[in-house]
């Protein structure tokens, strides 16, 4: 019982470092809008989790899954003047 409550909090930890991690990581790049964040942080972590947190291999990632994002993220990325995915 004991290993299980450690495995979990380990699982939340993790988690939790991860989405620091990509929180800040994408509050740093100065090329996202907070628009951009909220709609496709979880498009980051569904689909490029293993690029996080360097802002670099996340957008490649997402230009690569440009077809699986969500229609959020997609309609945020396809604005005018938006240089990401």
């Amino acid at each position: 019982m004991l290993a299980q409550a450690n495995r979990t909090m380990g699982r939340i930890a993790l988690l939790a470092t991860l989405m620091v991690a990509a929180t800040t990581a994408l509050a740093d790049a100065q090329t996202y809008s907070a628009e951009q964040r909220r709609l496709c942080t979880g498009d980051a972590f569904r689909l490029c989790s293993s690029a996080i947190p360097n802002v670099e291999e996340v957008t490649a990632c997402m230009r690569k899954q440009k077809a699986n994002l969500s229609s959020g993220c997609k309609a945020a990325f396809d604005k005018p003047g938006s240089s990401r995915p």
